[in-house]
């Protein structure tokens, strides 16, 4: 059984899906939500085995029997894992969250989140690009329909530029793919790092602009400035669930920043070495700057988490550029704990937003919300978390990334920009809380109470806040162990391609 946990993060909401599809689970709700809820409880159940095993070292699942560089291959390593994980729980939040209702305003909304969920893990677990590309291609698909669960002009809106532009990306990741393929003769990660460097002239170049190609792919996924645009629109259109969901959405770019940028064009690469990191070092402090700046002029809670999560990609990518493992270990714990405040803060908007009225989340007086106790505090525990006050996660996380900043240079740069915009992310959530809770025009509410759904939600994303801090040592331990199996891929080539380089 251990030998197959890397495929059943794939496996089991694929499975599940489809099932679900069919009768007896498909036109009944009640069991579709029993049913969904049980598929992803085990989702993170085995999300948690494979996590376990990683101390036995990196888990290589063939398929097919065909071996890497040549077969279909799935790497489970610390930091796949650790992302597969946080998939599957968030995954499994947003389902409790739409069990309250959410699930019946449209059609396949539980098959959709597990094929979502099927294809992000996947993302995560591929060895190669090509599989990068299909996993993009079903997570894509799967978000197109989610997005506009429900209907909606917002929505018909905001989902034609979010398909428009993800598919010109899907295009440029294909010339990408070519290029480099025609280049290297091989797409799988590890196998591309042993060819990368013995290239020269014409085919060097070629390379370049592959692996740019790919930059601007991943950083599109990622909402990295200047392709930053279709965040925000996108996720405060999306009903709360699916943005709650789509937290993840953003770092599946980065993971492959990190994944392409650090092992393939990363120290081993001769004179591609790190050609990326010029690029994405200005990129990364004026991603942190646009999404501050957005914070500010967020005119509701939701536009406001939405450009929260435009500069929590601006700190990742900082981690990125810093080159280091200490940053990089920093980096994923960040990246962990800003995509479950994230999504907790756009599942808190909705919740205000039902109980206000037809001001809903705006930054507007209005009436009182029904339940300012259990919502305040709920809203005070996530912004705490990520303007990164302490003793919250986000305070660990910015403190291990300032500390990962080794160079003058680079303290002179990092420090400044990221100290400022966590200022100005307490500057935003402190008015949208003044005014969401105290400031109202009448005492009389009409609201809908949190029901038990919303509640457990929003709870098991809170959660992590004070348990990223308490378990903070081990949590650390496996961050840096995953940035150091990162950084050192030659040293993991005899599990990675057994039957050697191509």
């Amino acid at each position: 059984m251990t030998a197959h946990l890397p495929i059943l993060p794939i496996l089991i909401p694929m499975i599940g899906a489809l099932l679900l599809l069919l009768p007896p689970l498909c036109g009944n709700q009640d069991r579709q939500r029993l049913a969904s809820l049980l598929i992803a409880a085990v989702t993170v159940l085995a999300s948690i085995l494979l996590l376990q095993i990683q101390q036995q070292g990196i888990q290589l699942y063939v398929l097919g029997d065909w071996q890497p560089p040549f077969g279909i291959v799935l790497v489970a390593d610390r930091l796949s894992s650790l992302l597969v994980l946080l998939t599957s729980v968030l995954g499994l939040a947003s389902i409790l969250y739409a069990c309250a209702g959410e699930d019946r305003t449209g059609s396949y909304f539980h098959p959709l989140v597990l094929f979502q969920i099927m294809g992000i893990n996947g993302a995560f677990l591929t060895g190669d690009i090509f599989n990068l590309f299909v996993f993009f291609e079903v997570l894509l698909i799967a978000s197109y329909a989610l997005l506009i669960h429900g209907g909606g002009k917002q929505k018909t809106q905001a989902n034609f530029h979010y398909v428009a532009l993800n598919l010109v990306g899907s295009s440029l990741f294909l010339f990408a793919l070519g290029i480099l393929y025609g280049t290297l003769g091989t797409l799988n990660i590890a196998d591309m790092s042993t060819q990368i460097a013995a290239l020269s002239g014409g085919e060097q170049t070629l390379a370049r602009a592959g692996g740019l190609l790919l930059l601007v792919v991943f950083g599109l996924k990622a909402a990295m400035l200047p392709l930053h645009f279709w965040l925000t629109r996108t996720y405060a259109s999306a009903s709360a669930p699916v943005a709650a969901l789509f937290a993840i959405m953003t770092k599946v770019g980065i993971y492959s920043i990190f994944r392409v940028h650090t092992v393939v064009f990363g120290e081993t690469a001769g004179d591609l070495a790190f050609m990326a990191h010029p690029w994405i070092w200005p990129l990364a402090l004026l991603t942190l700057v646009m999404g501050s700046i957005g914070a500010l002029a967020s005119p509701n809670l939701r536009e406001l988490t939405a450009n929260l999560v435009i500069i929590s990609v601006g700190t990742l990518l900082v981690s990125i550029a810093l080159q280091n493992e200490d940053a990089t270990s920093a980096g994923l714990y960040y990246l962990v704990h800003s995509t479950l405040v994230c999504a907790a803060l756009f599942l808190i908007a909705d919740l205000i937003g039902q109980q206000r009225g037809k001001a809903a989340d705006r930054f507007v007086v209005s009436r009182r919300v029904r339940q300012p106790a259990l919502l305040g505090v709920m809203f005070f525990v996530g912004a705490m978390t990520v303007a990164g006050i302490p003793p919250f996660s986000g305070f660990v996380g910015k403190v291990l990334l300032l500390q990962a900043a080794h160079g003058t240079a680079e303290i002179l740069w990092v420090w400044p920009i990221l100290l400022v915009s966590s200022l100005i992310a307490i500057i935003a959530l402190s008015r949208a809380g003044t005014t969401l809770f105290w400031r109202r025009s009448t005492d009389k509410s009409q609201g809908e109470l949190a029901s038990p759904w919303h509640v457990a939600a929003v709870s098991l994303l809170l959660l992590a806040a004070p348990l990223m801090v308490v378990l903070g040592g081990p949590m650390t331990d496996y961050t840096r162990e995953a940035a150091a199996q990162l950084h050192s891929i030659p040293l993991h080539l005899p599990v990675l391609l057994p039957g050697g380089p191509s």
